[in-house]
C-alpha cells in the first residue's frame, strides 16, 4: 500500500473510532455508565497528549499530570465562583477561604468570574508553563532520561504547592461544591448525555488535530528529531523550537483534559496532579502504542476499563493492582510497540497489503535508478 493509501486508511480508521464513541449514548441509557465512560474518554485525551510528545518527538514527560491538574483547577475556580457564596462580601468568597480566615478574594481568583477566561486559562496556562519549562530544558539540550526526571520533579513541586496553599486552593480537600458548567444557556450535568457528547467531541477534535500535526512538515521534522536529533540540527533546523512547540501543544491538550475531568467529576483535587496518575498515563500509552495517537487513546480506554472492572469486582477487590501490573509486564514483553504496533504488523503481512508494499518499494527503486 502506498503512502497515500495508508494515510487515507488511517483517516478512515480515526473517523470510524469517532463515530463509534459518538453513538454510545444512543444505545446506552444509564446515567452512571455515561459518567464513567466520560471519565475514560478524558483519560484517552490525556493519553493522546502524551503520545504526541513521547511517540512523535521522543520527549517522555513523566509529569504530564501537572498540566492536567492546572487545567482542572482553572475550570474548578471558574465554576466555584458561580456557586452561592457563603460570605456576603462585595465579590463573595469560596467556602474554604472563609474557613481559612481569608477576608478578600485574591487578585488571581478575580478574573475567573468570567467563564471565557477560565476556559482560556485552562488551555493557555498549562501550555505557557510547559513552554517556560521546555525553554530551559531544550535550549540547554537536556533530553532523554534527564528531561523525564525534571518533569517528574516539577510535578512533585506543583503538587506540594497546591496542597500547601490551602487558603487559596483548598489544600488536600481540593475545590468542591462546584456549579454546573454552562455555555450559551446549555447546562452540562455530569451524568447526562450532553456532557458525554462534550467529552467525546473534544476527543475527536484532539485526535484529528493531532493527526494533522503529525502528518504535516512539522510532524515529519519532529519524528526526525526523535530518531536523529543531531542530524536534524546539522541540517539547520532549530531543534529546541520544535521541541518546545510539541511540548506546549501536548500540555495544552492535557489542560483541556483536566478541564473536562473537573466537569465530569464535579471537583478538583491534588490527586489530579499525583505521581501515580502521571505514571499511569505512560502505561496507557505504552500498551496502546506510543507512536499511534489512536492506539494511545484505545490503550487508555482498555486499561482504565479493565482497571475499573477489576477494582469494582468483589473477587478481585484486593488483587486487582497485582493483576494490572502483570498485564502490563506481559504487554511490554509480547507487544513492545503496543496494540497499534501489533495490528499494523498483522495488516502488513496480509497478502494484499504485502503485495502493495512490495510494488510501492519497487516503484521507489525504479524512480531512484532513473534519477541517478
Amino acid at each position: 500500500m502506498n503512502l497515500t493509501g495508508k494515510s487515507t486508511a488511517r483517516l478512515v480508521l480515526y473517523l470510524a473510532f469517532c463515530a463509534a464513541i459518538l453513538l454510545v449514548p444512543s444505545v446506552l441509557d444509564d446515567a452512571f455508565l455515561l459518567n464513567k465512560y466520560s471519565r475514560y474518554l478524558v483519560f484517552a485525551i490525556l493519553a493522546v497528549s502524551l503520545s504526541l510528545s513521547w511517540g512523535y518527538a521522543g520527549i517522555l514527560n513523566l509529569g504530564q499530570a501537572a498540566t492536567f491538574g492546572l487545567g482542572s483547577y482553572a475550570m474548578a475556580m471558574g465554576l466555584k465562583l458561580r456557586t452561592v457564596p457563603v460570605h456576603t462580601g462585595s465579590e463573595g468568597l469560596p467556602d474554604f477561604m472563609v474557613w481559612n480566615n481569608v477576608t478578600e478574594l485574591p487578585w488571581f481568583w478575580a478574573p475567573f468570574h468570567s467563564m471565557t477566561f477560565a476556559i482560556l486559562a485552562g488551555l493557555l496556562i498549562p501550555a505557557a508553563f510547559a513552554a517556560l519549562l521546555g525553554w530551559f530544558m531544550f535550549r540547554g539540550r537536556i533530553t532523554g532520561v534527564y528531561a523525564s526526571i525534571i518533569t517528574l520533579a516539577v510535578l512533585v513541586v506543583v503538587n506540594l504547592l497546591i496542597i500547601d496553599q490551602q487558603r487559596y486552593t483548598g489544600g488536600f480537600n481540593g475545590i468542591t461544591d462546584l456549579a454546573q458548567f454552562e455555555v450559551a444557556g446549555f447546562f452540562f450535568d455530569a451524568y447526562s448525555a450532553t456532557t458525554y457528547y462534550l467529552v467525546a467531541l473534544c476527543l475527536c477534535a484532539v485526535l484529528l488535530l493531532s493527526l494533522a500535526v503529525t502528518r504535516s512538515k512539522t510532524g515529519m521534522i519532529l519524528q526526525a528529531i526523535r530518531d536523529q536529533e543531531n542530524r536534524v540540527r546539522f541540517f539547520g533546523y532549530d531543534v529546541a523550537l520544535y521541541q518546545i512547540f510539541v511540548f506546549s501543544l501536548s500540555a495544552g491538550i492535557a489542560g483541556l483534559a483536566g478541564m473536562l475531568y473537573t466537569i465530569v467529576m464535579e471537583f478538583a483535587s491534588p490527586t489530579f496532579l499525583s505521581v501515580p496518575l502521571s505514571l499511569s498515563v505512560v502505561i496507557w500509552v505504552a500498551v496502546g502504542g506510543r507512536q499511534s495517537l489512536l492506539g494511545a487513546a484505545i490503550g487508555a480506554l482498555i486499561v482504565t476499563g479493565v482497571q475499573g472492572a477489576l477494582s469494582e469486582s468483589e473477587v478481585f477487590l484486593k488483587s486487582w493492582m497485582l493483576i494490572m501490573g502483570g498485564l502490563f509486564v506481559l504487554a511490554v514483553l509480547f507487544l513492545p510497540k503496543g496494540i497499534a504496533g501489533a495490528v499494523s504488523m498483522a495488516v502488513d503481512r496480509l497478502p494484499f497489503f504485502a503485495g502493495s508494499a512490495r510494488k510501492s518499494a519497487s516503484n521507489v527503486m525504479k524512480t531512484t535508478e532513473a534519477a541517478s
